[in-house]
């Protein structure tokens, strides 16, 4: 080889993750409710229809390598961007390199724009314009949910995509596949890796492929060769390749034990909760899923009953997220035993699955009582009827009695405070109310 043709060893010197990634659609992992056969996407790549669009979902889970895939598929221009490190002069760049393509060429050109959510809005609106005028087809990707961390008119002229966590069986094909590949996998190696070593990775990389290759790749490029020079990756290396050991239990116990924790908070068992929750974390579950499970039913099982519920589980998963194991477990077992001896009400999820059925079932759509509606660019009618809004806190005690639901939904009570707790509170303030009348 020649000594200044490096392309064999820039090749050799990327990650696994790198050189496993899929060139086109057919070899593209998971995903399949946006890119299989028919999908919108799918037809959209295949006519190079693509219109602006955001990805949007966790690590790992193939978003960049579908930007990739439309890039080598595209007969347009792609420019690739990375919102932590351009600033607006790049964005204008690519802006007139693209306005130059069109104009000079006939060629749409591809914006990819990694980690979208970190443009604050002076890149934003730098970017608007374009994307409206169809200059530009925009490719955003990120973790973040767009709808709530991006510049709503960005958002509202993209169709955004949401990928889900691949399985457990699309990471184990991949990974098998990565051992056998010797162009671009572990093949050279002559790897085997053992079923519950394949399955350990698989399960506990959270779905995310990345992840997963990084692991199975440290376990065989530091797992010692057999005497005829082949590697076997046992379960006990792929635990320490990924850093979690395996499950002491099989996945029947697993969902047995977390369904026992969650029914133990609902039942005000401190006791069992604790015990079922060191069971899981104990025997290789990850915390943060006790974590998750603890914060979720601080408001499905006390809720309103004792609103700080929710901020003692979310402040413990914070700092088991920060802090790690094992003393993240010390916050984690105090809001266990928090949300365990608070006082019960489903009351929310009863108001919240009211409320979502009348959504979806009464249609109203100008249902707004007129003087609660925008009157910031009304018309004069508009304008004459918001002056009809009683300002609560002209009033005494804050509250005055109106209309805020539409007509339609007048009479409807979601939200029947119990008597327990906090919300024997909540019905004293609704008593008192009707005092004000």
């Amino acid at each position: 080889m020649d000594l200044f043709d490096l392309n064999g060893n820039e090749e050799g010197a990327k990650p696994l993750a790198e050189r496993m990634r899929a060139n086109n659609l057919n070899e593209f992992i998971g995903q399949k409710h946006i890119v299989s056969e028919g999908s919108l996407l799918r037809r959209a790549i295949a006519t190079d229809r693509l219109g602006s669009c955001i990805f949007w979902g966790p690590p790992g889970t193939g978003k960049t390598t579908l930007a990739n895939i439309i890039a080598a598929t595209t007969h347009g221009e792609f420019i690739k961007l990375n919102a932590v490190q351009a600033g607006v002069a790049d964005v204008k760049r690519a802006v007139e390199d693209a306005r130059n393509n069109l104009k000079m060429y006939g060629k749409r050109t591809y914006l990819m724009l990694d980690e979208c959510h970190r443009f604050n809005k002076t890149q934003s609106d730098s970017l608007l314009p374009a994307i409206e005028q169809g200059t530009i087809i925009f490719i955003g990707s990120t973790t973040e949910n767009p709808y709530a961390s991006m510049t709503p008119a960005i958002v509202s002229r993209c169709r955004v995509f949401e990928f889900k966590r691949l399985s457990e069986e699309d990471i184990k094909g991949a990974l098998s596949k990565a051992v056998k590949d010797k162009r671009k996998g572990l093949g050279e190696y002559s790897a085997e890796i053992e079923e519950d070593a394949l399955e350990h990775i698989a399960r506990v990389c959270g779905g995310d492929l990345r992840s997963a290759y990084n692991a199975l790749e440290l376990a065989v490029m530091t797992t010692a060769p057999q005497a005829d020079g082949s590697v076997k990756v046992a379960l006990s290396d792929a635990e320490q390749s990924i850093q979690r050991k395996a499950m002491s239990y099989n996945g029947d116990a697993y969902y047995d034990y977390l369904s026992a924790f969650c029914k133990s908070l609902r039942g005000s068992d401190s006791n069992a909760a604790l015990y079922y929750a060191m069971r899981l974390i104990e025997g290789g579950c990850d915390p943060m899923v006790v974590a998750r499970r603890l914060v979720i039913h601080s408001s499905e099982d006390v809720g309103m009953a004792d609103p700080h519920a929710l901020v003692v589980a979310s402040s413990a998963m914070y700092v088991l997220e920060k802090t790690g194991y094992p003393e993240g477990l010390i916050p984690l077992s105090n809001a266990i035993i928090y949300v365990c001896e608070a006082p019960k009400s489903n009351s929310v999820v009863a108001a919240m699955d009211a409320a979502k059925r009348d959504a979806r079932e009464v249609r109203d759509d100008d249902g707004v009582p007129p003087y609660l509606k925008d009157n910031t660019f009304g018309d004069k009618q508009t304008k004459a009827q918001s002056r009809n809004y009683k300002y609560p806190h002209d009033f005494a005690g804050g509250y005055v009695e109106q209309q805020y639901l539409p007509d339609k939904l007048r009479d409807r009570v979601y939200y029947k405070p119990s008597d327990y707790g906090y919300e024997r509170t909540v019905k004293q303030n609704r008593k008192d109310k009707g005092k004000l009348k």
